[in-house]
């Protein structure tokens, strides 16, 4: 495999007056919240003089608030605010962008930039490939890859727009590595549902599944993905499923993560709003357009573990509840 190049041009230097913040979902999980720090660690690890800080959203601490504000040292005024999300759903597009915009209008002195989650980029689907790549050799199986079905399996949003680049992602991995089928699923919000995908996948006939979650880090649904994986196995024995890791702190992960930071003071940052709900007249969200920027995480920001609220509450909004399951 040809090795990636993890240089970077003098123009995409971020200036030295800049400092980080790694903005957060949370999870309830501790390992999904360790694995998230380390991410943070190794953005320090490649420029050890910069002030690098990351903050949640919610089930964690420290806040995205908290963590702007420990970035104003030493004189700086600059920051950049980084989504470490996968995609731009609800929480890229609304929750995270309301939080910076609240501490930006209670320090109207700083200079607050919000950046572009990882999006779909070489880097990330050479990773996807890496962690589907290790699955296959952990099994004993000589079972080629046209016998083979990929599941990409995502968290799941109420925004078009980011479940079809799960789509995109998975029929790059289904040509690119030459499996004999690909489908999607999601594990909440949106269909197909994990769990009836594979029903209907299993009467195909492949010698073998690969679920693989596209997600950033373990928490509660990564983790009950490979549980519905293990149930399958067990109802048929006939078929091998294995599991894919997810993407987790790989160095290719900070590669892109770390573009994403040094384009935000270019002007370089521009989301995809072709087929964004808020922006364009997509069909059947129509009524989205120029929604508000505004959080809806008030009640759990900073709340470490489980906050005791049924998720079937009325919040009087749309955004996604999958990610509370985290």
């Amino acid at each position: 495999m040809d090795e990636i190049n993890h240089e970077v041009s003098p123009c995409e230097v971020l200036p030295d007056d800049y400092a980080i913040c790694i903005a957060g979902h949370g999870s309830r999980d501790k390992e999904g919240i360790q694995e998230f720090l380390t991410l943070s660690a190794k953005f320090k690890e490649r420029e050890p003089q910069r002030i690098v800080e990351c903050g949640f959203l919610e089930f964690a601490k420290p806040t995205i608030d908290d963590a702007i504000v420990k970035c104003v040292q030493d004189g700086i005024k600059n920051i950049v605010v980084i989504p470490g999300v996968l995609m731009a759903a609800g929480h890229a597009k609304n929750d995270m962008p309301s939080e910076v915009l609240s501490i930006a209008r209670r320090f109207p002195d700083l200079n607050i930039q919000y950046g572009r989650p990882l999006d779909i980029h070489p880097k990330v689907l050479r990773v996807c490939s890496d962690r589907i790549e290790s699955a296959e050799k952990s099994s004993s199986s000589e079972i080629q890859r046209s016998d083979t079905l990929l599941m990409t399996v995502g968290r799941g949003s109420s925004d078009p727009d980011s479940n079809s680049n799960i789509v995109k992602v998975s029929r790059m991995l289904w040509e690119g590595m030459g499996f004999g089928w690909s489908e999607t699923s999601f594990i909440g919000v949106t269909q197909p549902l994990l769990p009836e995908a594979l029903d209907r996948v299993i009467k195909m006939g492949f010698k073998r599944i690969i679920v693989f979650p596209y997600f950033l880090f373990t928490g509660i649904l990564a983790k009950r993905i490979y549980s519905i994986t293990d149930d399958f196995q067990q109802k048929y024995p006939d078929t091998e499923f294995l599991k894919a890791p997810y993407l987790n702190y790989d160095d290719l992960i900070v590669d892109v993560f770390m573009e994403r930071a040094r384009e935000i003071p270019f002007g370089l940052q521009n989301m995809n709003c072709q087929m964004c709900k808020y922006r364009e007249q997509v069909v059947g969200f129509e009524d989205q357009v120029g929604e508000p920027q505004a959080g809806h995480h008030h009640h759990v920001r900073g709340i470490e573990g489980h906050h005791g609220l049924d998720h079937g509450h009325d919040h009087h909004h749309t955004h996604d509840h999958s990610d509370h399951d985290k």
